[in-house]
């Protein structure tokens, strides 16, 4: 379940990083031919078109977000798949000890149909998300992979309506036309359960959530082929996105990954996909002047 954890040395920033990342921001716009940097895409009649149940790999990654993966992993608890083998992979450091104590606890319950696969990293690989992603995408046996984020729960009936609209298909990009959701969550919020003990949580009442229809895969909601994950990886020969970091990145690697697989997605429909938003990020340092630049946005759009 759990690979050895390798060392990585502190990495020095190149000048040109900033450079890198603004030249993948404008090629993400359409301004320079995908193919430039993936050329081995599956073609459609190349990819296979599953029937009956399906093996799914969730693939998230948590840093300071303990008390937000215990909600979805309770979700698989509380709901587990009938039509489905699910495999829960979830990147993480060991220097996170709040999140290593929740995993601890979930690998005490076995769960039917559901495989738990913890990937432990040194933090300045897990703080460049799109490099877990690229190792899960490159080695994962599913028959479809959602990459997605901690606080995303998958509710009654998520993953079994997710196999029912995946019957036959063979898309390279779906996602689910509406979740629940949020509004934006100050940290005192009775969901936000810091400090709470690992144990088995459910949302019990569904007032704070609304339902929100999305338009595209954007970063928590990208389900993709399985056959396009192993051929073609995540952002797998965009060398900024696959570059460790210091800090935790912000996510927006998940746009150049829909400009390499030319697709913004199909909609399809999923029931009882629940979100958490919340102003607090806890993957940036407490006090930090980044953390207070992102919660002041958080609270301007908590106000919005």
């Amino acid at each position: 379940m759990v690979k050895t954890l390798s060392k990585t040395k502190i990495y020095t920033p190149r000048f040109y990083d900033g450079l890198l990342a603004f030249f993948f921001k404008l090629a993400a716009s359409g301004y320079i031919p995908a193919s430039w940097f993936l050329k081995n895409l599956p073609e459609e009649q190349a990819r296979s078109k599953k029937i009956g149940n399906l093996n799914i790999e969730v693939v998230s990654h948590c840093w300071g977000y303990s008390h937000m993966m215990a909600y979805q992993l309770s979700s698989l608890v509380n709901y587990p798949p009938k039509k489905a083998h699910v495999t829960m992979t979830v990147f993480y450091s060991p220097e996170d000890e709040k999140t290593q104590k929740q995993l601890d606890f979930f690998s005490s319950i076995n769960v039917e149909n559901v495989t738990w696969n913890w990937q432990p990293l040194p933090k300045e690989l897990l703080f460049r998300r799109a490099i877990g992603r690229n190792r899960a995408a490159l080695e994962t046996k599913a028959d479809w992979v959602w990459f997605s984020d901690c606080d995303i729960m998958f509710n009654e009936n998520c993953i079994d309506s997710l196999v029912d609209s995946l019957q036959g298909r063979n898309d390279i990009l779906v996602f689910p036309k509406k979740e629940k959701t949020t509004p934006m969550l100050k940290e005192d919020h009775p969901l936000l359960q810091k400090d709470a003990e690992p144990q088995v949580i459910r949302i019990e009442n569904e007032e704070n959530f609304e339902y929100y229809s999305r338009s595209k895969a954007t970063g928590e909601f990208q389900i993709t082929h399985g056959d396009v994950a192993r051929a073609a990886g995540y952002c797998a020969n965009i060398s900024i996105y696959q570059t460790p970091s210091n800090h935790w990145c912000k996510c927006v690697e998940d746009r150049c990954f829909r400009w390499l697989l030319g697709t913004h997605g199909v909609a399809i429909d999923i029931d009882n996909i629940f979100q958490i938003r919340h102003v607090t990020k806890g993957r940036y340092k407490k006090g930090s002047l980044w953390s207070r630049v992102r919660s002041k946005i958080r609270h301007l759009k908590l106000k919005s």
